[in-house]
């Protein structure tokens, strides 16, 4: 039975993704923050991933896992510093480190990008494969099937007993039966690359997300890591474009960005800048 009794905190610390967005930081690339009672998550640290940690007030020492679900710079660059935070500068072994086989051995696209050094740190490191779960605490995770061009990619499903779950997709082409990965789930995060008619091999487009959206029916549905002709395009037009084709409530995420996942799912929005700083929500 988990301990959740107050739910999850769902941070957006950054919605970009992709090359161009990521060396430009036209949207951050900072990854999400999870957090619970006995629960500190950071999910795909790309570029920013400690800096923005720290302006947003979270402590990166109070991290207990690090996951990461492929070996791409903008979803894993921040990693290791991350490992050195939540080991206390490698003084306790504490914490956990999961991630795909690519990021911690590397396959024929791309060498180890997390050194043995760093895997050896945390109290437990897990090369994850499609089908594996393991547990933080009272939170169940499971790594779900993405087809992506680091054929190693996972995705991410969050169970809880007491409010259900939720998911990541993190990059993925759409393929048949993908849904089945998500039934169920009260909330979906989806990476949405690409805006309507812009299709890239290895990513999600607004089209692929309709047909997610369409298989899975959560309560609420995201878009985030957001690519530069996404960025472009308008993320909440095509977040509205979603909504409208399946009727599922869809938004597009905001750096910022806070959500609680408890009985009922609510979002605050940050403040734009230059009203009362980065802290400051509405």
């Amino acid at each position: 039975m988990t301990h959740m009794t107050c739910g999850l905190e769902i941070i957006f610390l950054g919605t970009g993704g992709g090359r161009f967005a990521m060396i430009t930081q036209k949207r951050h690339t900072a990854g999400i923050r999870i957090l619970g009672e006995s629960i500190n998550i950071h999910l795909d640290p790309g570029p920013g991933a400690l800096v923005y940690s720290v302006m947003e007030g979270l402590s990166p020492q109070k991290i207990n896992a690090v996951l990461v679900s492929h070996c791409h710079p903008d979803h894993y660059t921040d990693a290791e510093v991350l490992v050195e935070a939540m080991t206390r500068g490698k003084t306790r072994k504490r914490g956990l480190l999961a991630a795909s086989r690519s990021v911690l051995r590397g396959n024929e696209n791309c060498q180890r990008v997390i050194s043995s050094y760093h895997q050896t740190m945390p109290e437990k490191t897990i090369s994850l494969e499609k089908g594996m779960s393991f547990k933080i605490k009272d939170l169940t995770v499971l790594a779900t099937e993405a087809r992506h061009t680091d054929p190693d990619t996972i995705g991410f499903r969050f169970e809880t007993t007491k409010f259900g779950d939720f998911a990541y997709t993190s990059d993925t082409e759409y393929f048949e039966d993908i849904g089945k990965y998500y039934a169920g789930v009260r909330l979906l995060l989806l990476c949405v690359m690409r805006p309507s008619g812009r299709p890239w091999k290895g990513h999600m487009t607004t089209e692929d997300a309709v047909k997610i959206v369409k298989e899975v029916m959560p309560e609420q549905a995201v878009i985030t890591h957001l690519g530069m002709r996404m960025i472009f395009e308008g993320p909440v037009k095509e977040a509205k474009i979603i909504e409208r084709e399946t009727g599922v409530p869809t938004i597009a995420a905001m750096d910022g960005m806070r959500m609680t996942f408890a009985e009922e799912i609510n979002v605050r929005l940050p403040v734009k800048k230059g009203q009362s700083g980065l802290n400051a929500f509405i």
